[in-house]
């Protein structure tokens, strides 16, 4: 379900942003849209997070380490606080 987001511009950048959304072949909305939706993806963390953990798993198994190594040296870094 699309729901509706209402905010102020003036009119002169207004107008740009329609001409140029339009020059692309796209309506003022949906330009709108799809840079909310950019914005969200290149800022969402958990995104970024998920993100991290695979390069993270991925740099581990390269290195021959397993789930029971990384769960001991945890241990061993929370025990040494």
């Amino acid at each position: 379900m699309e729901d509706k987001v209402i905010f102020r511009i003036d009119k002169e950048s207004k107008d740009k942003f329609y001409n140029i959304a339009r020059s692309e072949g796209k309506t003022g909305s949906f330009k709108i849209r799809e840079l909310i939706a950019s914005y969200v993806a290149e800022n969402d963390l958990s995104v970024i997070i998920d993100d991290l953990w695979d390069r993270i798993s991925e740099k581990i198994s390269l290195k021959g380490f397993e789930i029971k190594d990384i769960e001991k040296t945890i241990k061993e870094i929370r025990s040494s606080r």
